[in-house]
């Protein structure tokens, strides 16, 4: 009979131990162990040997002897999520969907589902098989009609054992295979819980191998924790071929669909909707629904063009800075990263003459994209500056550019992209870095006037000064 042990797992990192720990030596966190069962495999005798079983498909073989289905990429028939995807789904690929509760992730997919389900490929009708773990049927009938879903080639299982979805796999043969959540899937091959390391592992492995060998494209639904991290182990974002965060705030209406990995697309891309009654519309321009539709010319307001993925963004900055009667003022960055703010004041201190040492200094992105790129640099900084002056910014001006701790201002990517954006929004006139090379002749057919600049100071006479 084979050997029964116990072993102690993380269930934030998958770390295992043999006896039980408070904290997690590898992740760090505190009470995350738990008890899991595992059996060992019997041994072989030492007369026997594993059976091999050949499969023509797992062969190896030429690169110019693989051809590839002219229906490789499935599209959604939603702009943005074909744009975050890379161009629509990779048959057989298998992509990750996380996002905090009540955000709606299962209202996007069942819109996928209803889209794929109703268009017509070269084989036939699409056939999509959707497993809600956490609902019962019923329940997802009752969103199905709230959002207009009709469609008879849609199957809906409420199953949470892996032995019993891979039969139904088997039965019905779907093309599109959506598991909602897979924090919900079990294996009964496994002792564990449901939603523990080991499950979350081993189902995960299991529905990557049915997405390769039988060319079904695979989406799973998974869960974050309280820090914003998908929950389970590390590894599940490498065994996906593509990993989309949909963020937002449920107070506001509009949702983020952010790509985070993709193996057949764009990493950063970002896809924007807005929820509605009758579910999740797209927003073709997001541009306008970040930028204040009245005026951005107030005090302290200044207009970025940032590059998320492919797509150009213009977002408003508003900073606002105040004396404060404590010894350490405070500084909080919603939006641009903690120590990029810190190294901007730095700058303006040394390098422009403003003190900031006895005054709290508050920097927001409208609309709660996160910027990474540092091409936000002048915007931040001309928008701290004329709140500290009570100065307005030039209206309908855009700022590009990053500043080094000299107080230059370097070059960025894609500067005619992001200038066309900006003409098209409305925008007349562009602050812009000096040293981008053979700039000259890309942007001397647009309409938009710009100014180039080297220095920080440079700019802040061209960004106050009013015509």
């Amino acid at each position: 009979m084979a050997k029964v042990k116990t072993k102690w797992v993380c269930q934030s990192c998958g770390y295992e131990s043999f006896s039980y720990l408070g904290r997690c030596p590898d992740c760090g966190n505190f009470a995350t162990f738990c008890e899991e069962t595992v059996q060992e495999a019997p041994q072989l005798k030492a007369n026997s040997s594993p059976a091999l079983v050949l499969n023509n498909d797992l062969c190896a073989k030429r690169l110019n002897d693989i051809e590839n289905d002219e229906k490789i990429r499935l599209k959604t028939d939603m702009q943005e999520f074909d744009r975050v995807l890379g161009g629509g789904f990779v048959a057989g690929s298998l992509v990750l969907l996380a996002g905090d509760p009540g955000i709606g992730k299962s209202t996007l997919i069942l819109q996928t589902c209803k889209n794929l389900c109703s268009k017509k490929d070269g084989t036939g009708s699409v056939c999509a098989l959707y497993i809600c773990a956490e609902e019962s049927p019923q329940q997802v009938k009752l969103r199905a009609q709230r959002l207009g879903v009709d469609t008879v080639n849609l199957y809906v299982t409420n199953q949470n054992c892996l032995e019993e979805v891979v039969r139904q796999i088997d039965e019905i043969k779907p093309d599109f295979l959506v598991v909602d959540s897979i924090q919900a899937v079990f294996s009964s091959q496994i002792t564990s819980s449901s939603g523990s390391v080991s499950q979350i592992r081993e189902c995960t492995n299991i529905l990557m191998h049915i997405a390769k060998q039988k060319n079904i494209t695979t989406v799973i639904i998974g869960h974050v924790t309280k820090e914003g991290n998908i929950a389970g182990p590390k590894v599940l974002e490498h065994m996906v071929d593509c990993v989309i965060n949909f963020e937002g705030d449920r107070y506001k209406s509009y949702r983020i669909l952010r790509s985070i990995k993709n193996r057949f697309g764009t990493t950063s891309e970002v896809g924007v909707f807005n929820m509605e009654d009758d579910g999740l519309s797209e927003v073709l321009n997001p541009s306008e629904l970040f930028l204040n539709p009245s005026d951005t010319s107030n005090c302290g307001c200044s207009v970025i063009a940032a590059l998320e993925g492919t797509r150009v963004l213009l977002l408003e900055i508003q900073a606002l800075t105040g004396s404060t009667p404590y010894p350490n003022p405070r500084r909080v960055a919603r939006g641009i990263e903690y120590n990029r703010l810190l190294q901007i004041l730095a700058v303006l201190e040394k390098r422009v003459g403003l003190n900031l040492s006895k005054q709290d200094v508050y920097i927001n992105v409208i609309g709660g994209i996160d910027i990474i790129e540092p091409a936000a640099d002048l915007g931040a900084a001309l928008a701290v500056l004329s709140c500290a002056r009570d100065i307005p910014l030039k209206s309908k001006t855009v700022m590009i550019g990053e500043i080094g701790l000299s107080g230059e201002i370097r070059a960025v990517d894609n500067l005619e992209k992001r200038l066309r954006e900006a003409q098209k929004l409305g925008f007349e006139y562009a602050i812009i870095p000096k040293v981008n090379k053979n700039i000259e002749q890309k942007i001397s057919k647009l309409e938009i006037k710009t100014c180039q600049v080297s220095k920080l100071t440079d700019a802040i006479i061209q960004a106050f000064k009013q015509d």
